[in-house]
């Protein structure tokens, strides 16, 4: 951990003055809500009957409803990620300028190969796990549930993948018609609800995954091009926005919830919603307003070292951090229940979520020591051809549906011999190799004739 410190203040060191590095604070520290509301919402218990219950601590505290406005985060994730990706596309045309080819292809691949491959690992243990697990003799929907949970995770990154694709069309568009292109896809979001929710039409709501985060992804570009600069711009979005959130969920048709609330007949965040987006811009419109003393704060050496080093290993925890739970607690459980007899959210669980969170955060640090080294060791390949661009849409449409799939279906199959669905697991990979992703394209390439030979 010393090695890893010592590397991050190198590298914080080194960072030009310019940087805004309030935006690295945010992504970290979105990562880090989202992990610590994980661990604090699932809640398993051992119930009188000595079976393992799925708590769920939204369900069984309606108060803790509320905490959902704070560590539904994603939010500032994909604001970030607007930000990031507008200087960095930016940068990239200006490079065009210059007649360099395949500008895109680079852009995307440099973009991408930190959210993807660092999913492969967490997959292949997985199904390596549910294959096990499967002829071990477990019951199948013991091994879907362990599935399920450990993969949660994956389901943003398709969305943001698919995001992050569309960002030379959406800057376009952002540099054409400004704070007009948020609004539209504003517009978008509630004409979907209103079709859905007054007017019955199924399936039309998974649009609002574009229309929500893309929506957010815009204003992104409007904090990098200084729209909310000024006294009075980000404090105004803030609270205009949290009295429409207001009046939705505590008046409207909307849950308190951010997220998703075993039973509840409406969810905010799958698909997501006017709501969802509303929150968005409540939070893009509080941490803007924080910026100036935030980049006071990354003054301080400590800090911006802690991260800089946060930022190294972001997609290594995110990714693991549900498999550490689960490890923790099929310890817990075959050392006899040991913890599992505490129905949440009474005193006693309150007073042992300290002891649980950092079982929780010493099985994630040997899965941090592991991987987190490989977050940037597979990049694209170089020198090659460039890419064509139907390759790009079929690679980025294989990894979506393959990371789409594992979300909402699950890995673990409940008919298959094998006991995954070997489908869902090879999408990700296929589309990878389509894209020309590190190993898995140098493992193709290399079983290709030589140059000169038929291909």
């Amino acid at each position: 951990m010393l090695t890893m410190w010592s590397k991050a203040r190198e590298m914080a060191q080194l960072a030009p003055p310019e940087r805004n590095r309030w935006v690295d604070f945010l992504r970290a520290l979105s990562i880090l809500a989202v992990v610590v509301g994980h661990w604090l919402v699932a809640a398993p218990y051992i119930d009188g009957q000595g079976d393992v219950q799925g708590g769920h601590l939204l369900g069984i505290l309606p108060w803790s409803q509320w905490l959902t406005w704070g560590f539904q985060v994603m939010p500032i994730f994909f604001l970030v990620g607007g930000y990031s990706n507008g200087v960095s596309w930016q940068a990239q045309l200006r490079k065009a300028e210059k007649g360099r080819s395949g500008v895109y292809r680079d852009w995307f691949a440099s973009r991408v190969q930190r959210l993807i491959t660092p999913v492969f690992p967490v997959l292949v243990l997985w199904a390596a796990l549910a294959v096990g697990m499967t002829q071990a003799g477990m019951e199948r929907s013991q091994v879907r549930m362990a599935t399920e949970l450990a993969l949660i995770p994956v389901w943003f990154l398709a969305v943001y993948l698919l995001v992050t694709a569309l960002t030379p069309i959406t800057h376009r568009a952002w540099k054409r018609f400004g704070l007009a292109s948020f609004f539209a896809l504003a517009a978008g979001a509630v004409l979907v609800d209103w079709l859905t929710l007054s007017q019955d039409v199924p399936y039309i709501n998974f649009i609002n995954f574009l229309f929500v985060w893309v929506g957010i992804h815009q204003l992104g570009f409007a904090w990098n091009d200084g729209v909310f600069e000024g006294r009075l711009r980000a404090p105004a979005w803030f609270a205009a926005a949290l009295a429409v959130l207001i009046a939705l969920t505590v008046f409207g048709p909307y849950p308190v919830a951010m997220i998703g609330v075993p039973g509840a007949e409406i969810t905010n965040s799958m698909p997501p919603t006017v709501a969802l987006l509303t929150l968005g811009v409540m939070q893009a419109g509080l941490v803007l307003t924080l910026e100036p003393a935030g980049r006071a704060m990354l003054e301080n050496v400590g800090i911006w070292t802690a991260t800089v080093l946060m930022n190294g290993m972001i997609m290594t925890v995110y990714l693991w951090h549900l498999t550490a739970f689960v490890l923790v607690m099929v310890f817990a459980w075959a050392a006899g229940g040991v913890g599992l007899d505490v129905f949440p959210g009474t005193a006693e669980w309150w007073f042992t979520r300290p002891v649980w969170f950092a079982l929780y955060i010493l099985a994630l640090l040997p899965m941090i020591a592991i991987f987190a080294r490989h977050e940037r060791s597979f990049g694209p390949v170089r020198g090659g051809r460039v890419v064509p661009k139907i390759r790009v849409a079929i690679g980025v449409l294989l990894i979506c549906i393959g990371l789409a799939m594992t979300a909402a279906i699950s890995i673990a199959s409940p008919e298959s011999l094998s006991g995954i669905r070997l489908w869902v697991v090879a999408f990700p990979f296929v589309g990878a190799a389509f894209l020309g992703f590190g190993p898995i394209y140098r493992f193709i390439k290399n079983r290709q004739p030589a140059s000169g030979s038929a291909s």
